[in-house]
């Protein structure tokens, strides 16, 4: 047990003495919740079978704060309170949900220009000299500018689970007026946990001036987690039902056709796209790099959007023969494998990092391409089906050799580790068995050979017991999430859902529940960016659109088996914002000042249309990575998963995945929403050129019909609750 602050022993000493008035109570279900003001603080007392927690809604450190005003409300009450450092409100409600929920949004004006160097968090566990100090584990603090969450249970089976998100949305005028960041905020030490306002330094905030300092949703259980599985399922459903509650954001349509045209163009006309090897020609990673010679991930990243996207559009585009014409140079006839550097560039490396050498590996790097090769296989490509199976021998050996366990770095012809783990005692890519399952299902469906079966069901059960560390990778995690999904569904096996079930769960603790709308953040939507590492100080484009391809692959295999509803409500709202927030990776959809005039890899070219490797926390500029040529599946994958060609040449966009389509009329169509009931999404009819729309008519599932209102780009536009059946006709 740690020691606790000067901060937190005033605090239980207070609570100690038990004679605070008490201004509101209410029980829901085995929960007893109310609500008392000292000199110093408001606070919210939640007590239950074993458990007993505060939280502090209002605190003044002069110990002169009085209650001014009360008023209770139909679910809780709203607390008005001063003292001689300003006036404080504080909105407090108890919900019941899926969960009991607390919810309590403080508001601050202060009397004068004030700082704020310091602030105590706001969980207190009370204690009195009769009780033992209460014992617990924080599975999950806020990282970086991740959500504002905190996941713990108490030691005791019987104690129970609370889950603490704060909305950072709403501290956006705090932050943009003292200039400080909402990175790292809740966190802290059991147990000393909680919210702790950012502490100011040259800007102070400004007097009369209302500021939102805290804006919370609690979630409890009463169940303490004893499974890694149980730990995961709970968090994912306290995740969802939290989320629920967090006010909606309201997202934009803009019309990706244009996006990809002015993307396709400049992937095949910018010279800083390509280079050319031995007379073949090969995407770079990154505009105008040319010292790092041609990669095959990358070529494959860009390829499959660019398959997808034909095979939709119908149309034929060479850049795709281009592409393919080189993928055999990767192939090393010693190794017996396809290789990450181009042979015939090697020389190009300098060796100024580990990874940059001829022989050595990334873990994944190995694993991503022979995926890719699998999908074309699967697609009938000949020659991507023999580099493919060629390969596989080699990458079992690899696996069996690491047993499983991958590190970072390894020597492709001696297996001899050059990094073993991604921080110290942190171990090494730990996602890479389930990306490695993937490719051995993707084996066994072209093939049919139970070997790849057996095969991958070893690696998959290495992922038990890595519980919120299996995180490695965004794309990697989500590719194995599915891989599991669909091993659960040849075996019948519960542990490859459990299993599945985690790798979601890693996801959802590496995403950004809140809008950072202060600094250069006001210039674009951040709600819902997902990073690509787990310690990753920015937003990804090349594993945000593949983990958005990943989530559309599992609900299309989960479609027909039982998964828990809080993984579809999460994917599915991922993927609506995704579709809203990705424009903005493209840097003519960002003003010029917010772009970083430094560049690690090659340069930036802000006219065109190549998205972004890295967007940034407000305060910092983005674009410092460079401008990620791998990345241009953003537009390719997204046309065809949310715009549905019709008959007539009209098309159905929907924000939202679409879990079926089916014609039941001449001008008839059926539509399954996939999705959240209680979610509103946005969809639109969208005309052929200069023709007329046709009279369209869209029923719900309850038989009524769902108001269509023309936009000023001559489009339908329609709203639709998730998880529904629509009835369009023309």
């Amino acid at each position: 047990m740690n020691g606790i602050s000067p901060w937190q022993v005033a605090a239980s000493a207070e609570l100690y003495q038990d004679n605070m008035h008490v201004l509101f109570n209410i029980t829901i279900n085995n929960y007893s919740f109310s609500v008392s003001a000292s000199p110093s603080s408001l606070y919210i007392k939640v007590k239950w079978n074993e458990g007993d927690v505060v939280f502090r809604a209002v605190y003044s450190p002069d110990g002169k704060l009085e209650v001014t005003r009360k008023a209770i409300t139909k679910t809780g009450i709203t607390v008005s309170m001063k003292s001689t450092m300003g006036t404080f409100k504080s909105h407090i409600d108890v919900l019941e949900r899926d969960y009991p929920l607390l919810k309590f949004t403080t508001t601050y004006i202060p009397l004068t220009d004030t700082h704020i160097p310091f602030w105590p968090r706001d969980i207190i566990f009370p204690q009195n000299k009769n009780q033992k100090k209460q014992a617990g584990t924080v599975h999950l603090k806020q990282v970086g500018t991740r959500s504002g969450i905190l996941y713990f249970s108490f030691e005791k089976e019987t104690g129970g689970s609370v889950f603490y998100f704060q909305n950072l949305t709403s501290l956006q005028n705090y932050n943009q007026d003292t200039q400080t960041s909402a990175a790292e905020t809740v966190g802290g030490i059991w147990p000393e946990i909680g919210f702790s306002l950012p502490p100011t330094t040259d800007l102070a905030l400004k007097k009369k001036t209302a500021y939102i300092i805290s804006d919370a949703i609690i979630a409890f259980d009463e169940k303490t987690p004893t499974t890694e599985a149980a730990l995961s399922e709970q968090y994912l459903n306290m995740l969802a039902s939290v989320y629920l509650e967090i006010p909606p954001r309201k997202t934009n349509y803009i019309h990706w056709p244009d996006i990809l045209e002015k993307g396709l163009h400049d992937l095949t006309e910018s010279p800083g796209c390509w280079c050319q090897v031995d007379g073949k020609h090969y995407f770079n990673a990154y505009i105008s790099d040319y010292e790092t010679p041609p990669e095959i991930m990358v070529q494959l990243a860009v390829l499959l959007p660019l398959i997808d996207y034909c095979r939709w559009d119908g149309r034929e585009l060479p850049v795709i023969q281009k592409i393919k014409e080189g993928l055999g140079e990767f192939y090393d006839d010693k190794l017996k494998t396809i290789v990450r550097w181009l042979p015939a560039a090697q020389d190009r490396l300098k060796g100024e990092e580990e990874q940059k050498k001829p022989n050595v590996m990334d873990s994944w790097y190995l694993h991503h391409p022979l995926l890719n090769l699998s999908r074309l296989a699967l697609l009938g490509d000949k020659h991507a089906e023999k580099l493919f199976l060629d390969s596989l021998p080699y990458a079992m050996k690899v696996a069996r050799h690491f047993r499983y366990n991958w590190p970072v770095f390894y020597e492709m012809d001696t297996l001899k580790v050059v990094k073993a783990e991604t921080s110290e005692g942190e171990g090494g890519q730990h996602d890479v068995a389930g990306l490695y399952t993937h490719i051995l299902l993707q084996a066994y469906e072209l093939t049919k050979k139970v070997k790849y079966l057996k095969e991958a069901e070893k690696a998959a059960r290495t992922l038990k017991g890595k519980g919120f560390k299996l995180f490695y990778q965004a794309n990697n995690t989500a590719f194995s999430a599915g891989a599991l999904l669909r091993l659960h569904k040849l075996t019948g096996k519960e542990i490859y859902l459990e299993l599945s079930n985690l790798c979601m769960a890693n996801i959802f603790q590496n995403v950004q529940l809140w809008d950072c709308q202060y600094g250069y953040g006001k210039d674009f939507p951040s709600f819902f960016a997902l990073f690509p590492l787990s310690d990753a100080p920015y937003t990804a484009v090349y594993e945000e659109q593949e983990v958005f391809c990943a989530f559309h692959d599992y609900l299309r295999h989960a479609k027909d088996i039982e998964i828990l509803p809080s993984i579809r409500t999460l994917c599915s709202e991922y993927i609506r914002h995704l579709v809203d927030r990705a424009p903005y990776y493209y840097p003519p959809m960002l003003p010029e000042n917010l772009l970083s005039e430094e560049v690690k890899v090659g340069e930036v070219d802000r006219k065109l249309w190549v998205a972004l490797e890295d967007l940034h926390d407000g305060w910092e500029k983005s674009g410092e990575v460079g401008q990620e040529v791998y990345g241009a599946g953003n537009a390719f994958g997204i046309l065809p998963r949310h715009y549905l060609k019709l008959d007539n040449g009209c098309m159905l966009y929907c924000d939202y995945p679409v879990e079926s389509v089916k014609k039941t009329g001449q001008r008839k169509l059926e539509i399954i929403l996939s999705g959240d009931s209680r979610i509103i999404c946005r969809l639109r009819l969208i005309g052929n050129g200069n023709s007329k729309l046709p009279d369209y008519r869209v029923q719900g599932s309850d038989g009524n019909q769902l108001k269509l209102q023309k936009t000023d780009e001559g489009h339908l536009e329609f709203f639709s609750a998730g998880a529904q059946r629509l009835q369009l006709h023309w």
